[in-house]
């Protein structure tokens, strides 16, 4: 079940994040059950019958101004999998070909920079990542919210609709949720969707690779339960998974967080693997690269594929230069490069996905790279210290939709050996705006940017996210 309080989706080693709820518990599905819940045994009573669309007619009415519908999209009346598709899939109602053309956010983003900023960058088209109109999209990872509206719709701001005919969901994805829903409703414990509420089973997160090996997380909000109540419960979900109806998904690896955050890391609180393998594995640009349920790994490995050819294209490394990779998560971007460089220094802030770059560094037969695990802002400096000795650096960025922390562009900027700077975004406004703005800006004694200014060259955008208008923008800087 998938709301429409959309998250922005992402898609294969898979992010797409999408609201999953259920409106009763009433009719709790048996043990022995064998088919996950149908939908008309999901929407109970007469909750949604003829009044769907009206419910979310009336709630965009109230306190927002009418607006034209983009013409792609369907009719207000339409069914509910085309609303939820809508919102989460605009695009999906255009061929490929359509879909490219309308792709053109990035350039309106980058035409709301200062003039002396874009005045010489090179624009380059979208660059496809589907091989077909019939090629599905390989996702790796989606997370579920689950929860049960027992005020009905009309009560909140999320309506709760089935996802399954999403463009983006792989069929095994949809296959785990629906066999966690089954768990859910034979559950005496209550989902948890709003912590003040209460309830305990809060998010699924399914990953898969090209080999079709899944790894399930699920988080769970302990509220006041004691040790051996915890215990309980995770033994029920792993027997459910082994031996219920859930043995049906074949899962890889089935991971149990306990957390009373919005996101917890691995370090704040651990993944308990409650049966199966530790990792799962994808193979990336001839490199196999191990993936932990905490590291970050690009959703859509097609794209993924073509977005770090074209930032090594970008790079324009040799023998003699030294890759800085940012923000690396896994390394890959770097170890890809890494026969083709004098050595490779990654940064990235979470520690599985730095031991992760290491196992495939030493699998892949890397020896000349290194990965340093904590903030970039606190990191960058201190290494870049070594690095003024006239060997060239070239650095490669690829923040959070947050951006870039000021001290990391403070320490880019003022150093002399970095002369190449490739930036990758997946949202070119607000943080990432400020980012472009202070490397190409004259000088700024006041903000500490003494180094000479970057000139923003060349502008790539990729289609990661097919049948949405979003897109990774690939930025090259040069001075």
């Amino acid at each position: 079940m998938a709301g429409l309080k959309r998250r922005v989706p992402m898609h294969s080693l898979r992010y797409f994040i999408s609201m999953v709820g259920l409106f009763s518990k009433s009719g709790l599905l048996p043990w022995y059950a064998r088919n996950p819940p149908g939908w008309s045994q999901l929407f109970l009573g007469t909750v949604c019958k003829g009044d769907f669309t009206h419910v979310i007619a009336t709630k965009c009415q109230k306190g927002q101004k009418s607006q034209k519908k983009p013409s792609h999209l369907g009719p207000l009346d339409g069914s509910w999998q085309e609303r939820l598709a809508d919102v989460v899939t605009p695009l999906w109602r255009l061929s490929y070909e359509e879909q490219l053309k309308v792709g053109d956010q990035p350039k309106r983003n980058i035409s709301a920079f200062p003039y002396c900023i874009i005045l010489l960058v090179s624009f380059e088209p979208l660059l496809s990542t589907l091989l077909s109109q019939h090629c599905p999209i390989k996702v790796t990872e989606i997370s579920y919210t689950f929860s049960v509206n027992r005020k009905g719709p009309d009560d909140g701001n999320i309506v709760c609709v089935r996802s399954n005919n999403l463009k983006n969901i792989p069929e095994k994805h949809s296959q785990v949720a629906q066999y966690y829903e089954v768990f859910l409703r034979q559950s005496p414990l209550e989902p948890c969707l709003v912590f003040h509420e209460g309830g305990y089973w809060r998010e699924l997160i399914v990953r898969t690779n090209s080999q079709g090996h899944t790894m399930a997380i699920i988080t769970f909000h302990p509220q006041k339960l004691s040790q051996e109540e915890l215990h309980v419960q995770k033994e029920t979900v792993k027997e459910f998974f082994i031996r219920g109806p859930g043995a049906a998904c074949d899962l890889t690896s089935l991971y149990f967080q306990e957390s009373t955050m919005t996101r917890c890391s691995h370090q704040q609180s651990p993944y308990q693997l409650l049966f199966g393998e530790p990792y799962i594995f994808e193979e990336l640009l001839s490199l196999k690269i191990r993936i932990s349920p905490d590291a970050f790994f690009q959703i859509n490995t097609a794209g993924a594929e073509m977005l770090y050819r074209t930032v090594g294209e970008l790079t324009g490394v040799n023998s003699d230069t030294i890759l800085l990779d940012i923000c690396c998560g896994t390394g890959v971007i770097g170890l890809s490069l890494a026969q083709h460089t004098s050595q490779v220094l990654g940064i990235e802030l979470v520690e599985q996905a730095v031991e992760d770059a290491r196992w495939t560094a030493a699998f892949n037969g890397i020896t000349n790279s290194e990965f340093h695990t904590g903030r970039a802002e606190k990191i960058l400096p201190g290494l870049l210290k070594s690095k003024e000795d006239g060997q060239s650096v070239v650095a490669v960025v690829n923040p959070a939709r947050a951006g870039l922390h000021y001290k990391v562009i403070q320490a880019i900027r003022n150093c002399r050996a970095i002369r190449t700077l490739v930036f990758v975004s997946c949202k070119l406004h607000g943080e990432s705006t400020r980012n472009v703005i202070e490397l190409c800006c004259p000088p700024d004694p006041a903000k500490k940017l003494l180094g000479e200014p970057f000139v923003l060259q060349q502008a790539v955008p990729v289609d990661l996210f097919p049948h949405t208008p979003h897109c990774e923008l690939v930025l090259l800087f040069t001075r």
